[in-house]
């Protein structure tokens, strides 16, 4: 029978000296939550939101830990790959504590299982908003024709063109901003963690970012071109560039997809990029009266 003993917490030191080796068994599949963390111990509990965050691990009893919970408010919780028995479990402990849970991000299946289980506990809506693939790479392939230019690492003359466009990326993709945005581009110029394509006259026209190293991991995000300069392949040319980089260091290198986008799949594939499991949001909404 599936372990069903949550244990919460809101001390992140705690939470990671219970997961940390658990999350890092299998880094690809909980690459958000090691990144996550990482940025709540580098930059302290108010990096995502003016709540504190939560956290959770699932035990085998006393034993080892099987799954984890991060919950950085008002986003949606997130989950690691858990059974419908221990997603229910959660949601039930999660409602008695009274947690606002706008809704959940994890694996298809067990996002699917939460959602269900939040549903009946709660009475919420639960509508499917997202669906995400994520992606290793396997070996870079890069475009067949660069298109005219070059990519620079981002600097501080950039800042607030990167602050911009992260909000620009953010409501392209139907969401809001995770940081604040200027917050967000100190982030990555302090890591060199944003890199532009500009065009021979030096003008930005695309950007590829991505995060620090993380369990011998780096995750390519966000890739972002602004609409009216799509279609001359300066997404393809940046991230080929910072997948480069990533994968001479010796990390494995992600990045997640969007499902409902088949351009910016195609162009993964292309690039090298293979599936490594398929990720979805439920929205929650609570009900009417």
């Amino acid at each position: 029978m599936e372990p069903l003993d949550w244990q919460l917490t809101e001390d992140l030191d705690e939470f990671l000296h219970a997961a940390d080796d658990f999350l890092r068994s299998r880094p690809a599949l909980h690459t958000v939550t090691l990144t996550v963390a990482d940025g709540l111990r580098a930059s302290g509990p108010r990096t995502y939101g003016t709540e504190p965050p939560r956290f959770g691990v699932l035990r085998d009893g006393g034993g080892p830990v099987r799954a984890t919970l991060l919950h950085t408010p008002p986003r949606p919780v997130q989950l690691t790959p858990v059974g419908p028995a221990a997603a229910a479990a959660l949601a039930g402990r999660l409602a008695e504590a009274g947690h606002q849970v706008p809704g959940v991000w994890a694996e298809r299946e067990t996002a699917a299982a939460f959602a269900a289980a939040w549903q009946r506990r709660t009475g919420a809506t639960a509508e499917l908003s997202e669906r995400q693939r994520l992606h290793r790479l396997a070996e870079l392939v890069p475009p067949a024709r660069t298109p005219p230019g070059r990519a620079r690492v981002a600097d501080a003359a950039d800042r607030e063109l990167l602050a911009r466009w992260y909000v620009e990326f953010a409501a392209g993709t139907g969401a809001r901003p995770g940081q604040d945005p200027v917050q967000w581009a100190a982030s990555r110029l302090a890591h060199g963690g944003a890199t532009l394509w500009e065009t021979p006259d030096g003008t930005p026209v695309s950007l590829a970012g991505h995060l620090p190293e993380s369990a011998g991991q780096i995750r390519v995000a966000p890739v972002y071109t602004p609409a009216a300069l799509r279609g001359h392949g300066y997404a393809g040319a940046v991230t080929a560039e910072v997948s480069g980089r990533a994968a001479a260091t010796g990390a494995e290198v992600l990045l997640f997809t969007d499902l409902a986008n088949p351009v910016s799949n195609r162009l993964y594939r292309r690039l090298g990029y293979r599936p490594v499991a398929d990720f979805a949001t439920w929205t929650f909404a609570a009900p009417a009266g």
